[in-house]
C-alpha cells in the first residue's frame, strides 16, 4: 500500500478531537483537585480526602502522558506530510507507524485513566448507598409500624 498525503492528514481531525478531549479530562480533574484542596484545607484530617488525593495524581500524570503522545502523534503527522511531499516515501511509511504508535499509546493510556475514574465514581456511589441505607431504613421502620396498624 502506498502512503498518500491525504492518508496522515486525516488523522488531524480524529488527533485534535482527542486532545479536545483529554484537555477537558484535564479541566475536569482540575477542578476536582481545587475543590478537594478546599476541602482539605477545612477538614485535613479526613482519611477519604487523602485517598482522593492520590487517586487524582495518579489520574493527573496518565491525562498529562495522554496529552503528551496525542501531540507527539499529531507532530509525527506533520513530519509525515513533509517526508511525503519531499517524496521520501519510505521514510514517510515508517514516521507514520510511530505516528499511529504513539496515538495508540495515548488511547490506552486514555482507557487506563476511566477504568481508574470509574472505579472512583463507583466507590462514592457505593459511600452514598450506604448512608441512604442507613436512612431509609429508619424510614422504612416507622412505614412498616403504620402499615402493621392498618392492617390490624
Amino acid at each position: 500500500m502506498e502512503l498518500q498525503l491525504s492518508t496522515p492528514a486525516l488523522l488531524f481531525s480524529a488527533i485534535t478531537l482527542l486532545m479536545l478531549a483529554f484537555t477537558n479530562r484535564f479541566l475536569a480533574i482540575a477542578s476536582l483537585i481545587r475543590g478537594l484542596h478546599k476541602n482539605y484545607m477545612k477538614a485535613p484530617e479526613q482519611e477519604i480526602i487523602v485517598e482522593q488525593i492520590h487517586n487524582l495524581r495518579r489520574r493527573l500524570t496518565l491525562i498529562k502522558n495522554m496529552q503528551l503522545f496525542g501531540v507527539f502523534s499529531f507532530l509525527l503527522c506533520i513530519i509525515c506530510m513533509y517526508l511525503l511531499f519531499r517524496g521520501y516515501t519510505m521514510a514517510a511509511n515508517w514516521v507514520f507507524v510511530a505516528s499511529m504508535g504513539s496515538l495508540l499509546v495515548s488511547l490506552g493510556i486514555s482507557l487506563v485513566e476511566i477504568q481508574i475514574s470509574t472505579k472512583a465514581l463507583n466507590l462514592e456511589l457505593k459511600d452514598m448507598e450506604e448512608v441512604f441505607e442507613k436512612r431509609s431504613s429508619g424510614l422504612d421502620f416507622i412505614f412498616k409500624k403504620d402499615s402493621k396498624k392498618n392492617e390490624e
